[in-house]
């Protein structure tokens, strides 16, 4: 879908349809809606007055313009309480509006700047919204489907403004949102690919594509390379499955020399079954998302890359499968990591630690800092903060903040948990220095302190996606399927550093 900015009027602008809005409890409309009412003869009070719009959020009514207007057809928004108006609201708004659109075999919208009136937003920040909302909304997965699709999708949404010396602000926010939505949905073609069009050679020849297109720097570790440098958390994860393990680093050197380099490490199960300790079959499908935290963070450098961001960063994926085969993992088995420290592994299944263990120590012995790993880690953060909300860990409080902070620009929600000495406690192992699993409670956190051993003095934050990195529905301008977390939420946190 092209996404434009143009000066115009909006009660003469010629467009299959127009998208304007309604906040709860306004009787008679104002601004571009009111014009658009009295063009229309009332008819919006009107269907106000009738109950029928109401204006609240994600609320949607389409009416014809029976030739009063150059649009075939309004589309009236609901926004929701006008106090409670957000960029993150407006992103919901525009996601379910052209959804709604595009089922009608619209092709052309346009639509005003949303709250950039009384809302209160400022236009920049609106544009960014509508964009981002817009194509993360209209995103679908028909990679594997033969029959054709019953509409063709919108082809074009322009962004109305009426001052002209506007156009360029809002132009070059639009170009931004743009690339952020684009990697997201990067992203969720990624997680929502099966398991067998998906693997660790699939992973790493994605990012050997991105890396040719870009002029970034590619570098893919081999069984041979894990084993000289000592992977054995990776190389243990690996061996039930007939799939080699890949080691991808990806790196985008925008930045000065002398500065240091952003570290993004992102778990790449692309099939997790549990190993010997096998999951239960229902729901096991689910596991070819297993990878999201490394679709993530590959996703990320993407678009910094083609922001031209001035600064330098480097994603890590370790990529494998984690199967119950005759050689593979055992309960109880012990490995050692790149960094000399020994695991025991008391739980198959929770694999993804031990191979976040040699990348953490990798990206250590590389000098980045700071680092951010993302991985779909434990069951225990969903049953803690349910799908909508990334865990977040750390050991660096500044750093922590600006996470959170680029997170809710992007409207990915972030909740800390603490990180108490008395939770690395049920991490000690008999027979090792540490083992992979602290038992049944406070689970995500237990998965963190683990981490926070090949992590070390570094400034460090994990976020765990379990919960988000996949929706049961569409809603908003999230799809069923793939949601992208935390793309830009990270993109955000490295333009904030530039």
């Amino acid at each position: 879908m092209e996404v434009s900015v143009v000066s115009g009027d909006v009660t003469r602008f010629k467009a299959d349809a127009v998208i304007v809005n309604l906040f709860e409890g306004v009787e008679r409309p104002a601004g571009a809606t009111g014009a658009i009412d009295e063009a229309l003869g009332g008819l919006i009070t009107d269907l106000i007055e009738k109950g029928e719009i109401k204006g609240k959020v994600n609320e949607v009514t389409l009416v014809h313009t029976m030739g009063k207007m150059e649009a075939d057809r309004v589309l009236v928004a609901g926004l929701g309480k006008q106090e409670k108006l957000t960029a993150d609201v407006v992103r919901g708004v525009m996601g379910n509006a052209c959804r709604f659109l595009r089922k009608t075999g619209i092709k052309r919208v346009a639509t005003i700047i949303h709250g950039a009136g009384a809302g209160g937003l400022e236009p920049e920040i609106s544009a960014s919204a509508i964009t981002e909302g817009s194509m993360l909304g209209l995103y679908r997965f028909r990679k594997h489907i033969t029959k054709e699709q019953e509409d063709g999708g919108i082809d074009e949404l322009i962004l109305l403004e009426r001052d002209e010396s506007r156009l360029p602000a809002l132009a070059r926010a639009v170009g931004k949102a743009r690339v952020l939505a684009e990697a997201a949905n990067f992203a969720r073609d990624l997680v929502n690919e099966p398991a067998n069009f998906m693997t660790p050679n699939d992973l790493a020849n994605t990012a050997r594509g991105i890396a040719e297109n870009l002029g970034l720097d590619l570098r893919v570790l081999e069984r041979d390379d894990m084993q000289s440098l000592g992977m054995g958390g990776l190389l243990g994860v690996s061996q039930g499955s007939k799939q080699p393990p890949k080691f991808i680093i990806l790196s985008y050197l925008g930045g000065d020399s002398s500065s240091g380099t952003i570290g993004l490490v992102g778990k790449g199960l692309t099939f997790d079954s549990g190993g010997i300790s096998i999951k239960p079959s229902e729901g096991m499908d689910e596991m070819k998302g297993d990878m999201a935290g490394g679709a993530a963070v590959i996703a990320a450098v993407k678009a910094i890359a083609e922001l031209k961001a001035r600064v330098n960063v480097t994603a890590m994926v370790p990529a494998t499968e984690n199967l119950p085969g005759g050689r593979a993992l055992k309960p109880g088995d012990v490995l050692k990591a790149l960094n000399g420290k020994t695991m025991e592994v008391a739980n198959t299944d929770a694999e993804g630690r031990l191979i976040l263990a040699d990348a953490l120590s990798y990206a250590r012995k590389m000098g980045l800092s700071p680092l951010i790993d993302v991985a779909t880690l434990t069951g225990a953060c969903r049953v803690a903060l349910g799908d909508f909300c990334t865990g977040s860990f750390g050991n660096d409080q500044e750093l922590m903040a600006k996470v959170i902070q680029a997170g809710e620009e992007a409207g990915e929600k972030i909740w800390q948990l603490p990180m108490f000495d008395e939770y690395k406690e049920l991490n000690k192992s008999d027979i090792a220095d540490v083992k992979n699993t602290g038992g049944r409670y406070a689970g995500a956190i237990t998965a963190a302190q683990f981490l926070a051993e090949f992590s070390e003095d570094s400034p460090w934050v994990h976020l765990d996606i379990a919960g988000p990195f996949m929706s049961k529905k569409d809603q908003g301008y999230l799809v069923k399927g793939a949601t992208g977390v935390p793309v830009r939420t990270l993109v955000n946190f490295a333009l904030a550093l530039e």
